[in-house]
């Protein structure tokens, strides 16, 4: 009925401009609608929408195999301009011009095998295999995504990132509900990219594919790298905490050589920055972004050798292992205070400064309940014979004669 009442509209609107004898020249108003569900919605949608299977389904064993597309990519060993009979065209599938010779339209011989190697091709392009990962590429678990390398950023302009690799902190699907969709799944990744030297950014990015995501969430980072100090290009400055949300993590500064023993998120994070040896403890939630976070706040808050000695005015000293503990100094102010300057009140300890006038807690340890037991006590007095005897054999080891005598 509303058609029939619109072209009757447009017929006396016609007659009134055009008069009567012009209408029967004007052709009639037609509706039509051009699009449709096949061609608004991707073929990935689509798709999904033929071979998934409810979460009720998946509950009772329906859908293992689902998601594997089993047909075939009918587009794959077909060339633009070559049909089913052999024609050479100029311009489309051959040059137009050989030499200095102008190519014709020209009927080739009949190729039989033709139509056999596109049914092979299509045949094994679309067969599923599963990705094997090498064991040196491999993540955090398997041949997961959280941990592996995906290369380096896009370059931006005529800045390219060659010595910079890209890692992935974090992969999983989210779910955001639409109004004729409904519950629509995309993918969140998050990863950093660093040079190795002292550069890095993070970043977060949701996609409906994961490649989309990962390539997103890689060039997003390229696009926030911060400049983190190091010390010696292997630790951090200073003992330092941080906190993010529920999250708090406390990083201790280590030797050459001491290696990385923390979260395999901030493991991975310090591999990316260059840091090569450090010891961090994380207390609270474990959420992944809160720790990739924090630790970012702890490491761009750290105070370098010579801001501490600018702030305290006085030489910053430092005794190690590596040294002999023999002191190094390590920045030295304009002007040095001397010791009637120094307030009385001043917090001198070097780790409570760097830890913001805070102080480790260190908890009492308790003696186990079979300290006083017989058993115990005959064990001792067997042992107290050979309580040095591992000792007195690494030093006759390491010095020999020389000790002994």
């Amino acid at each position: 009925m509303l058609i029939q009442l619109l072209r009757q509209q447009v017929g006396l609107i016609q007659r009134k401009v055009f008069g009567t004898v012009a209408s029967t020249n004007i052709t009639s108003l037609n509706l039509v609608r051009y699009t449709s569900f096949f061609n608004k919605l991707p073929a990935e949608d689509i798709w999904r929408g033929v071979t998934s299977v409810s979460n009720a389904g998946k509950k009772r064993g329906r859908g293992k195999g689902a998601g594997k597309k089993i047909a075939k990519d009918l587009n794959k060993g077909q060339i633009i301009g070559v049909g089913k009979k052999a024609v050479l065209w100029p311009g489309l599938n051959a040059p137009i011009v050989r030499g200095k010779t102008l190519l014709q339209q020209e009927v080739l011989p009949e190729d039989n095998q033709k139509n056999a190697n596109a049914a092979d091709l299509r045949d094994s392009t679309s067969s599923y295999r599963m990705f094997k990962v090498n064991s040196l590429d491999r993540g955090w678990s398997g041949a997961k995504l959280p941990g592996r390398s995906i290369g380096p950023p896009d370059p931006i302009g005529d800045d390219c990132f060659d010595n910079f690799d890209t890692r992935v902190l974090e992969n999983k699907i989210v779910f955001i509900m639409k109004g004729n969709m409904g519950r629509k799944r995309r993918y969140s990744v998050m990863s950093i990219t660093g040079n190795g030297e002292g550069l890095a950014g993070f970043a977060i990015a949701k996609a409906p594919e994961v490649r989309t995501a990962l390539r997103k969430s890689k060039n997003r980072a390229a696009q926030k790298v911060m400049k983190i100090e190091l010390c010696d290009n292997h630790t951090v400055f200073h003992d330092f905490s941080c906190a993010f949300g529920k999250t708090k993590i406390f990083v201790e500064r280590k030797p050459e050589g001491y290696g990385l023993i923390c979260h395999r998120a901030i493991k991975t994070i310090c591999q990316v920055v260059g840091i090569k040896d450090l010891h961090a403890r994380i207390e609270g939630s474990t959420n992944l972004q809160h720790i990739v976070k924090a630790f970012f706040l702890g490491l761009l808050q750290q105070k370098t050798h010579e801001e501490i000695a600018s702030d305290k005015k006085l030489l910053v000293v430092e005794f190690g292992n590596e040294t002999g503990l023999h002191p190094r100094i390590r920045a030295n102010p304009e002007h040095c205070r001397t010791n009637q300057e120094i307030d009385r009140t001043e917090i001198l300890d070097y780790r409570q400064y760097a830890l913001g006038g805070k102080i480790v807690l260190e908890k009492k340890k308790f003696p186990p309940f079979y300290v006083n037991t017989k058993g115990y006590l005959r064990y001792n007095r067997r042992k107290q014979q050979l309580r040095n005897l591992y000792d007195v054999r690494i030093h006759l080891k390491a010095f020999g004669e020389n000790f002994s005598s």
